[in-house]
């Protein structure tokens, strides 16, 4: 089986917090794990603002994005999704940044995890025609 993550999974299994048990066996249940290319901005991204909090030492965001990139996940290009991400965003009203994943999910009929509530929120109430599961229930 394939599924899609997004940076609030992989960085679930780089460091410890609310769910990385659950993000930890998700990558024992799937053959393939897929993401776009713009997973890897998003986890830096994370991780920088985890250092500004203080939550964690550089040293450690560093150690965990090469993790990340090391963890077999299949990177595909950002550009292809971007036209069909944009349909999803201004249908969710919800960022593009984020929609990329669902149109990656749709592209390739796989199931798109996530632990993003906020999205989760927007694409229940929009009933997608998209395998969109809640790491909550895994």
């Amino acid at each position: 089986m394939t599924c899609v993550v997004d940076a609030s999974i992989a960085v679930k299994w780089v460091i410890p917090e609310e769910l990385s048990d659950r993000a930890d066996r998700l990558r024992a249940g799937y053959d393939e794990m897929l993401a776009p290319d713009l997973l890897l901005t998003e986890v830096a991204n994370a991780l920088w603002k985890k250092t500004a909090r203080r939550e964690i030492l550089p040293v450690e965001a560093d150690g965990a994005f090469a993790l990340v990139v090391e963890s077999g996940i299949d990177l595909r290009p950002t550009a292809p999704l971007l036209a069909r991400a944009m349909q999803f965003a201004r249908r969710l009203n919800h960022p593009v940044y984020d929609c990329v994943y669902l149109a990656l999910a749709e592209r390739e009929r796989a199931s798109f995890i996530t632990a993003d509530r906020r999205l989760l929120r927007r694409v229940s109430a929009r009933r997608l025609r998209l395998p969109v599961v809640d790491l909550r229930s895994l």
